[in-house]
């Protein structure tokens, strides 16, 4: 069943609801959920909230198109969803392996734009197979969520850029496998921009992974209810990044005081040593324009305070540092040890993370507080303001740890 419902493309098929709808310019958002209804998350999580902008639908019998800007998403009768630019070129689609896609008539009315032969007829296959791979492949877990596989057809001749921080030598990701999740030294940031003309947010802040490989490319969320993910075309990258920006928010100009040297180490054990160490910079004539108080300046992992037998005057020390024209970040860990002054609290708040079965410890014996709780942030924040802000500090460093 095909409908639209304002400015969204709805398609219901047996257990499964599939939403796409406009998201910014030139944008689109698909969710696709196999629960009674599309879960709504208290937070759109790294999207901005939709601003409306007007889409064309057209539905035309068990097939259906969205149109917004310079991209289109037409849905073919078994539910594979194909994208294309304003050229007619398709930017990006579902890899399906089944015996449903037996007519290549979708494909060539809406493809045939393209001014590429070779690619055009690439296109125009239609993969009729008794494997049975789906593109949307939701497999139920217990308890009531689903491990998630969303799969596209891969093209040899892009190139992929983004992702974020990896510990690896390659601008062009085509070919790797990428870990979705956080770690020390690792940010997973998952935004890729194509050489094909397009931007692909994986909008799931669930652990998993991708694989960027020459036959697929698989994404993998290893629980969730909801595979949700955002797509934009544009001309150039500096048109994909900015619409970015616009849907994830823009990053503000970093501020004067920040734009020096900063002065870190593994670590100032005392207030004492720090100062010693902007005094003696200072005595130099040497300008730096922020110095780091690094992991366990407190007393206890999930105290988020100075430890006041070797750290007794923060006020007075963040003061000094000012006068010197200098900034003091503080490192804050996601860690809380059962010694904590907080740790009761927060568990009894349910502002921990769990673990299924066993012990809960994680990192040097700490369990990591649960940053998807609001009020678990909202908490963390309380302490940190009181204890650090209030005393006249303004940079965080949020380790991963």
């Amino acid at each position: 069943m095909l409908r639209q419902e304002q400015n969204r493309l709805i398609r219901e098929f047996d257990s499964e609801t599939l939403w796409i709808e406009p998201w910014g310019e030139n944008s689109l958002r698909i969710r696709v959920t196999k629960m009674a209804r599309m879960p709504m998350p208290e937070e759109e999580w790294a999207l901005l909230p939709l601003k409306q902008t007007e889409a064309k639908i057209t539905i035309n019998g068990d097939e259906a198109s969205i149109t917004n800007g310079k991209i289109t998403a037409f849905v073919t009768g078994t539910g594979k969803i194909i994208f294309l630019n304003q050229k007619g070129k398709v930017l990006l689609e579902e890899f399906h392996r089944n015996r449903k896609e037996a007519s290549k008539e979708f494909h060539t009315a809406n493809v045939n734009k393209s001014t590429d032969k070779d690619k055009r007829e690439k296109y125009l296959q239609t993969f009729v197979s008794s494997l049975e791979i789906e593109a949307r492949e939701f497999n139920p877990i217990l308890g009531g969520d689903y491990q998630l596989t969303a799969r596209f057809e891969s093209n040899l001749d892009e190139k992929l850029f983004g992702m974020g921080q990896y510990q690896q030598p390659f601008l062009n990701i085509k070919g790797c496998t990428l870990e979705l999740a956080q770690r020390n030294s690792q940010a997973s940031v998952p935004f890729l921009v194509s050489n094909l003309g397009y931007g692909f947010l994986w909008h799931n802040p669930a652990i998993g992974k991708v694989t960027f490989s020459k036959n697929v490319t698989e994404w993998f969320a290893q629980s969730t209810q909801i595979m949700d993910y955002w797509i934009v075309a544009g001309d150039t990258p500096s048109e994909i990044e900015e619409a970015y920006a616009k849907a994830t928010g823009t990053v503000p100009m970093m501020p004067d005081y920040a734009m020096g040297f900063w002065q870190c180490k593994l670590r100032y054990q005392t207030q004492d040593e720090l100062l010693q160490i902007a005094r003696e910079y200072n005595r130099r004539g040497l300008p730096i324009s922020v110095i780091v108080s690094d992991f366990f300046h407190w007393p206890n992992q999930g105290d988020w305070k100075f430890d006041s037998e070797y750290w007794p005057d923060p006020k007075a020390m963040v003061e000094e540092l000012k006068s010197m024209g200098i900034e003091l970040m503080v490192s804050i860990w996601a860690t809380v040890e059962s010694t904590s002054e907080n740790y009761r609290e927060m568990k009894e708040r349910g502002y921990l993370i769990r673990t299924d079965r066993g012990v809960r410890i994680a990192l040097a014996g700490a369990v990591h507080f649960d940053a998807t709780n609001p009020g678990a942030r909202k908490f963390i924040w309380s302490k940190a303001k009181k204890n650090y802000y209030e005393n006249g500090i303004i940079i965080f460093w949020l380790d991963e740890a």
